[in-house]
């Protein structure tokens, strides 16, 4: 009996003993190799594991160091906002402080110039006043001092007015220390006859004294003169309106010297025609003389006086006037010509050298 088996699967024919025996050591080697592989298989697992266990826990830790690098970093970003919120509070309260401090330089800064422009408009202001003082203290030094020499000027004035005033006059002036007015005018007519005698007397001084009448027509008087006239810059306080009849003499200011000398003037002349034509000289004379110092004569220079005046203020009224007109004018002219040429370099800035001149701007570009 053969001992050989044919193979099903390849068709070869296989001894059944050295069959059995591969089947036996192929079942023995399968069992010794399951055996290893479940232990290599076990250890595998327990090796990989081991390793899952280390790599959850390596795992777990990196997850752990993340999360606390994230959380180190949340609390970085934190801390930097806090910090560049208190740096940008800082600044500003810093900023806040610097413009404290700094107004309080500007004002301690105006405070000091203010008090040193205080203090040079006080010294300004001092010798201003000490100027003042001593001008004022020369002014009177020079007023006491010249007085004699004011009276003269004054003097002089009135001797050079009545001189060309009245040509045909005999003007003679009483030199220093001469009894009498300071001034005889012998009136005379154009064919030279003499009408009669006015005596000036000028006064210069700060206050009016009645013995000044007095003695003028004590001077009249001696000299046999006809109309005493007092020329000075203070009147008595009886006589308000710039000139009058006082105490017998006639007072006015120095600008009413042209109007009084003449109608005083006249009449005398008046008064020699009508001695010369009527047939009781001495008693018209005396009627023109009486005439001549009653209230109506007075009355009526003063009225022609008045005109005067008023002449005289409506004058500088129309004056002011105009000159308020002509300041107002040149003002507008002015205006115009400083409008016309800020138009003008306006354009010519934008215009440049293109622009043609215009005559009469030279000046003002300039």
């Amino acid at each position: 009996m053969s001992n050989n088996i044919k193979c099903p699967n390849c068709g070869e024919e296989i001894e059944v003993s050295e069959a059995l025996t591969a089947t036996i050591k192929e079942q023995m080697g399968k069992s010794l190799r399951d055996e290893g592989f479940r232990e290599a298989e076990k250890k595998f697992k327990s090796e990989a594991a081991e390793e899952s266990k280390a790599i959850k826990e390596e795992l777990d830790f990196k997850s752990k160091k993340l999360d606390e690098s994230r959380e180190s970093e949340r609390l970085l970003r934190q801390e930097k906002l806090r910090l560049e919120d208190e740096r940008k509070t800082f600044e500003l309260e810093k900023q806040k402080q610097l413009d404290v401090e700094r107004d309080k330089i500007r004002q301690q800064t105006l405070l000091e110039a203010s008090d040193a422009h205080r203090l040079k408009d006080l010294e300004k202001e001092k010798m201003i006043n000490d100027l003042k003082r001593s001008l004022e203290d020369a002014r009177l030094k020079a007023s006491q001092s010249s007085q004699q020499l004011q009276g003269e000027v004054q003097e002089l004035d009135m001797e050079s007015y009545l001189q060309s005033a009245f040509p045909s006059d005999e003007i003679n002036p009483v030199g220093k220390g001469v009894k009498g007015a300071d001034i005889s005018q012998i009136v005379r007519t154009n064919l030279g006859t003499v009408c009669g005698i006015i005596l000036w007397e000028s006064k210069r001084t700060k206050a009016w004294v009645d013995d000044w009448a007095v003695k003028l027509k004590d001077n009249l008087r001696a000299s046999k003169a006809n109309i005493p006239v007092i020329i000075t810059t203070v009147l008595p306080k009886e006589i308000k309106s710039g000139f009058g009849f006082f105490q017998g003499v006639w007072v006015a200011e120095p600008k009413f010297i042209q109007p009084l000398a003449e109608i005083l003037r006249k009449n005398l002349i008046d008064v020699a025609r009508e001695k010369h034509n009527g047939q009781d000289r001495g008693t018209k004379a005396d009627m023109i003389y009486t005439y001549l110092t009653s209230d109506a004569f007075v009355q009526q220079i003063q009225s022609i006086i008045e005109v005067h005046q008023s002449m005289q203020l409506q004058i500088q009224k129309e004056r002011a006037a105009f000159e308020k007109i002509w300041k107002e004018r040149e003002a507008q002219a002015s205006r115009i010509i400083m409008s016309t040429a800020g138009i003008y370099g306006s354009i010519q800035g934008v215009a440049g050298q293109s622009l043609p001149p215009v005559k009469g701007l030279d000046l003002l570009e300039s």
